[in-house]
């Protein structure tokens, strides 16, 4: 599969420019944003690049938010794609990515960010930031433990300490309106709503909020299920507890028949940072 960098990404292998000293993962979300204003306050405009790793299954109103934000930091977004969707690439790798074989999670997001920090910075000059907040500060170990020679920083899990609320308040103070997706009741601004890390309780809120959205996701799991097999992105430990698959249209139709599920099972999303293999 081949990449694409935009906005600002420099040459390839053989070509690259190594000149940037400061770079966050930008991906569209309200951490993201607060993380990548410390950086600039600290450090100026020079050398900073704002990464964002796009799936082609991001929710519209992303993209309205990252040329805002980028408007208001004064620095270009650079747009990293494999210009695959993760239902595309499922289909290709014969499987369906879910929280123990996040492949879309490593392969469409972490693994270019790598390669484009490869080949445009130094790993001994330059410093990478993440956009996660005090309450995660895991995913910042997580991430040095997978790239040692880097030096990593999370400027949102430092003084001042602010939490999802303070940010969305101070993101409206300024003149921005946060990503919608916040407004719809989830816990981040990621693949339009949808993540094969996420739980019970963000699918069930897919369903409330944008149900033609999780219909599609469904069609695309049921079609992949016709050539693979017995597998789904969800699981189920109903009856003896063992997980066992949960597709969506099963879960969908649970809700609409008035079932109960697992309201605080949120699951997590950390992409470009774990730590898992494929």
């Amino acid at each position: 599969m081949g990449g694409a960098a935009e906005a600002g990404g420099g040459g390839g292998a053989g070509g690259a420019v190594l000149n940037y000293k400061h770079v966050q993962n930008f991906s569209g979300g309200v951490c993201s944003f607060w993380s990548a204003k410390r950086v600039i306050e600290r450090h100026g405009r020079e050398g900073v690049a704002l990464l964002f790793a796009d799936v082609l299954m991001e929710d519209e109103d992303l993209y309205r938010f990252n040329a805002e934000a980028s408007k208001f930091l004064g620095v270009p977004i650079i747009r990293i794609s494999k210009e695959m969707t993760p239902w595309e690439l499922f289909a290709e790798r014969g499987m369906i990515g879910n929280s123990r074989h996040p492949i879309c999670s490593i392969l469409l997001k972490r693994e270019p960010l790598d390669l484009w920090r490869r080949e445009h910075c130094l790993e001994f000059t330059t410093t990478l930031y993440i956009g996660i907040d005090w309450t995660e500060e895991h995913r910042l170990r997580d991430m040095r433990q997978r790239m040692p020679t880097w030096r990593i920083e999370a400027p949102m899990c430092e003084e001042p300490l602010w939490d999802k609320c303070r940010m969305l308040d101070e993101l409206r103070a300024i003149g921005i309106e946060p990503p919608r997706l916040y407004s719809f009741g989830f816990p981040h601004n990621n693949c339009g709503g949808f993540c094969v890390k996420a739980g019970q309780a963000q699918f069930a809120q897919l369903l409330k909020r944008m149900p033609e959205r999780y219909r599609w996701h469904e069609e695309q799991e049921e079609k992949l299920r016709a050539q693979v097999g017995d597998f789904s992105v969800l699981t189920d430990r109903r009856g003896d507890g063992k997980k066992k698959p949960l597709t969506l249209k099963t879960f969908r139709e649970r809700i609409e028949a008035g079932e109960s599920f697992d309201r605080h099972d949120w699951g997590g999303c950390g992409c470009a940072l774990s730590f898992s293999e494929p």
